[in-house]
């Protein structure tokens, strides 16, 4: 026994009993101490254990670390929509392995990500953050992921475990599911990354499932740990658990944020007085023991030595990652790549400062951010590249940065700021560069929350151009708004009533004055800001911007200059979107119409020259009305920092856009959208497994771009299709004139089933690249789990016996039947 225990130490893996010994070395007491975070995002060292402080931080598309600081930045990536617009683990894979370098940069041991939750509605608010409608595809992505971060030794946390497909009344929401329905579509994604790459973490969501609660659900100890035997420890969301003696007899292992937590000392209590056993709780430290073993958090175990990535590198591949994910939808005549372009027109809200992330946890703040119209400035050196805004998709005021602030002693960009105590004597301050602030804990070193009674920032804001101008400051507390020195606005500013948390840190209510200044004119902004407790968690949200913009013109009249800069012009660029009202952690969407006028922008835009590239920079579905009209339509999702050069290298076509779709976008007056209101607290997903592709061709509706379509810059032909067992054999040839890649994908079908299922489902796909007049013939091997279906009645997984029918094509909506298996 001691050589086999040897032996896994010596891999360094933790052997159980040398964990055991570690926990008994622990009173009750600090044993659940260690079961509750200290601190919005750490848990505190326990030397007697071996047990080094250990970190966790958001999210999907960069790690934030533990503070929300421009000066701490964070390489930001595509939107997980993006990354599975790729269809390509290979390279997801990659990017989760820079993330685990940029985790290990900033002192991070578990990313939380990523998430695996499903797209059942186009109008959820976390659409972006998620992968995709089609639990294959979602699990195949996410496992590549995972096996990425997890190879430089940084934990991944999968969440949010499970059906969490909505942001309305998400705190509570009983969400009721068949069991056929949420095994073969909300936890398959889950089974498959447990499977193919082991994730170190789980994070229980915070709504219900059939009436309990995920931070109390049986699923975590009979299926999670149990069924799929995952050695994984198991976290809840952030203020989702809510029960002491429910939870902790449950498959929770840890409760975050902390210290404060419904286990602490009412957990102690209920050990002793035997309602809930020990041994319970040792069992949750042997997961979070073997979990700080596997991240170098275990005294004797260094863990897997991270392999650095440059900024240079990591720009390389954020800026190929975007690309890859580009889906080009149509491209009539040709219009791109763009040729001979001596002039072009550069319009749109989203032009000059494109979107690159969605609102919430999956936000961070970059070194930079490469925008669309500088770099289509800087790829086309020979042509005069004009810009107009278009149309305003926003009334809010954006975030003052840059050359608009200026440090109060004029020392260079930026603002200056200071936290009072309550007497006002300044306790410390900072020069940052950005008007966007959260702080979840200690302001600065020694510095803790309590001292501080107010925020103050100072900057001058120097005109552009003569006009009115709006300031001010956002908020969920008493905001006080100074113009050179005198106070203009005093207000207590509240969120709307039944507003999520999230929405007083991403969305919050504006305090807003006005103010003529002419071209060169200057003026001293200082703002002042309180917090107030959240009603539901009681916490304390530290989080405040400074705002400011300058003159801008009607959208009559900016959507006129902007039509006058495309007729002008060889061709136009429109490049619209949503915004942080839209798509967001806290909120649904309640249209999936492009805010503002600008589906009056695009027509209008397109009249004026039909050589006009529609991009669209919205992570979730979205209507096209003038579809039709468009020649060329590029869907970018939110593509991280590198959005402008990706743009650049697309539309110039230094590389191919390589996107397909992985999720159903909808045509005006035919949107499939199940349930996300509840009703009485609970939503009902009655559609059962017919969600996304598989709605859509139950009723027959054609939607505007279906699942798995992407175009190229070159043209494909899959031919002699045939099935041999249960492979798929087909030959890929790229009959165009350049090098691309293309997703061959296999669907299976059961016409004459005597269960009832989809109209056809993913089975497999695989990604290919080919240069000029290549022709391979490459073979899909078919999962058994495409065959099979839940049966309720056993609990377990079966297969009806007959035939499938197989089907290979380029995307749900261009299929060709390839031949059958029996089963």
């Amino acid at each position: 026994m001691t050589d086999l225990l040897d032996e896994q130490e010596s891999r360094n893996q933790p052997s159980e009993a040398s964990l055991r010994e570690r926990i008994a070395r622990l009173i009750l007491e600090e044993k659940v101490r260690l079961l509750t975070g200290s601190s919005f995002w750490s848990i505190e060292a326990e030397p007697k254990a071996g047990f080094r402080r250990f970190v966790v931080s958001d999210g999907p598309v960069g790690v934030r670390g533990e503070t929300w600081d421009d000066r701490d930045w964070s390489a930001n990536g595509p939107s997980p929509t993006a990354i599975a617009a790729t269809w390509d683990p290979e390279l997801v894979e990659r990017i989760g392995h820079a993330m685990g370098a940029e985790a290990r940069r900033k002192g991070v041991d578990v990313i939380l990500a990523p998430t695996v939750n499903l797209h059942r509605t186009p109008v959820g608010g976390r659409h972006f953050e998620c992968y995709s409608e089609d639990p294959l595809l979602t699990g195949a992505i996410g496992a590549a992921w995972v096996r990425g971060v997890q190879g430089q030794g940084v934990g991944t946390c999968v969440k949010h475990f499970v059906a969490n497909d909505q942001e309305t009344e998400r705190m509570g929401v009983d969400n009721i599911v068949d069991e056929r329905t949420l095994r073969e579509l909300y936890l398959a994604p889950f089974e498959r990354i447990e499977r193919e790459a082991q994730p170190w973490s789980y994070m229980a969501a915070y709504n219900k499932v059939n009436g309990t609660s995920m931070t109390e659900s049986p699923l975590l100890d009979d299926v999670l740990k149990g069924e799929w035997a995952s050695d994984a420890l198991v976290m809840s969301d952030w203020f989702a658990t809510r029960s002491t003696e429910e939870s902790a007899n449950a498959g929770l292992d840890l409760v975050m944020p902390g210290p404060d937590s419904p286990w602490g000392q009412a957990l102690v209590d209920a050990v002793r007085a035997g309602r809930v056993d020990e041994a319970k709780i040792d069992e949750k430290l042997l997961r979070l023991f073997r979990l700080a073993a596997r991240t170098g958090k275990l005294e004797g175990f260094d863990g897997t030595e991270a392999q650095p990535v440059s900024e240079e590198q990591m720009d390389g591949l954020l800026r190929e990652a975007a690309a890859a994910g580009f889906v080009l939808v149509k491209n009539d005549d040709d219009v791109l790549p763009l040729r001979d372009v001596t002039s072009l027109a550069v319009v749109g809200p989203n032009a000059v400062r494109g979107r690159i992330a969605g609102g919430g946890s999956a936000s961070v703040m970059p070194k930079h951010v490469v925008h669309p119209a500088e770099a289509l400035t800087a790829a086309l050196p020979d042509a005069t590249v004009r810009t107009a805004l278009g149309a305003r998709s926003t009334e809010r005021v954006g975030i003052l940065e840059g050359s608009a602030a200026q440090l109060p002693d004029g020392s260079g960009s930026g603002m200056l700021v200071e936290f009072p105590d309550a007497d006002g004597a300044v306790l410390a301050s900072e020069q940052r560069r950005i008007g966007q602030f959260v702080w979840m804990g200690d302001f600065a070193p020694g510095i803790p929350a309590d001292r501080v009674a107010t925020v103050r920032t100072t900057t001058r804001v120097t005109a552009r151009d003569s006009g009115t101008h709006r300031l001010g400051a956002s908020g969920v507390g008493h905001i006080t708004v100074a113009l050179d020195g005198e106070v203009v606005a005093d207000e207590n500013v509240r969120l709307r009533e039944g507003a999520d948390i999230v929405e007083g840190l991403m969305l919050p209510p504006q305090l807003l004055v006005e103010r003529e200044l002419g071209e060169g004119e200057s003026v001293l902004l200082t703002t002042t800001f309180s917090a107030v407790a959240d009603p539901v968690t009681g916490a304390h949200f530290w989080a405040t911007l400074v705002n400011g913009e300058g003159p801008h013109g009607t959208d009559d009249e900016e959507i006129a200059a902007a039509v006058e800069l495309a007729r002008s012009s060889d061709a136009a660029v429109v490049v619209v979107g949503t915004t942080e009202e839209v798509e967001s952690e806290g909120y649904d969407r309640e249209s999936l119409a492009l805010p503002g006028r600008q589906d009056e922008l695009v027509e209008a835009v397109i009249e004026a020259n039909p050589n006009t590239v529609v991009v669209v920079n919205a992570g979730a579905p979205v209507l096209m009305p003038w579809l039709e009209k468009a020649k060329a339509v590029l869907l970018v999702w939110f593509p991280g920092q590198q959005m402008g050069a990706a743009l650049a290298d697309v539309l110039t076509g230094a590389v191919e856009p390589g996107g397909h779709m992985p999720t159903t976008w909808p045509a005006e007056g035919a949107i499939v959208q199940p349930q996300n209101i509840p009703a009485d607290g609970t939503v009902r997903y009655d559609e059962g497994l017919d969600i996304g592709y598989k709605a859509y061709l139950r009723r027959g509706i054609e939607p505007a771009v279906p699942f798995g379509h992407g175009l190229g810059y070159t043209t494909w032909r899959l031919s002699e299709a045939e099935v041999r067992g249960e492979t798929v054999s087909v030959s890929v040839t790229n009959s165009g004139d350049r090098a691309g890649a293309q997703v061959v994908q296999v669907y299976v079908s059961r016409p004459d089933s005597a269960v009832e299922r989809p109209a056809a489902w993913l089975a497999a796909f695989a990604k290919v690249a080919l240069g000029p007049g290549e022709t391979r013939r490459i073979e899909i091997p078919i999962p058994d789990r495409a065959f099979e279906h839940w049966d309720s009645d056993a609990h377990a997984w079966a297969v009806e016996p007959g035939e499938f029918t197989v089907e290979v094509g380029a995307s749900v909506a261009d299929r060709t039947r390839a031949g059958f298996v029996r089963r």
